[in-house]
């Protein structure tokens, strides 16, 4: 069998190897990291969680010693907003 002319295939190989190995010398690649809007959010949580434990930890102590005040007019407020559906 003889095959006359060049063969597509070999040239589209020994094109490929050589961006490669031209690719290989001249690459400067600098690292990234995306974060994706998932990611984003619950870093966000985490540091909502650490406001609210620092806040939650304030009124325990308040509350051990004893120098905790309830609002009876804000806490029936915020009840009646609750069941009325009247949320702020």
């Amino acid at each position: 069998m003889k095959i006359q002319g060049s063969n597509p295939y070999l040239n589209a190989y020994s094109q490929s190897t050589q961006q490669h190995t031209n690719a290989n010398k001249t690459v400067s690649v600098k690292d990234e990291a995306n974060i994706s809007f998932e990611a984003m959010k619950i870093q966000g949580a985490k540091q909502q969680e650490t406001e609210r434990s620092a806040y939650v930890k304030e009124i325990k102590e308040s509350v051990k010693n004893g120098e905790y005040k309830i609002d009876h007019e804000q806490l029936a407020q915020k009840m009646i907003d609750f069941w009325t559906g009247t949320q702020k």
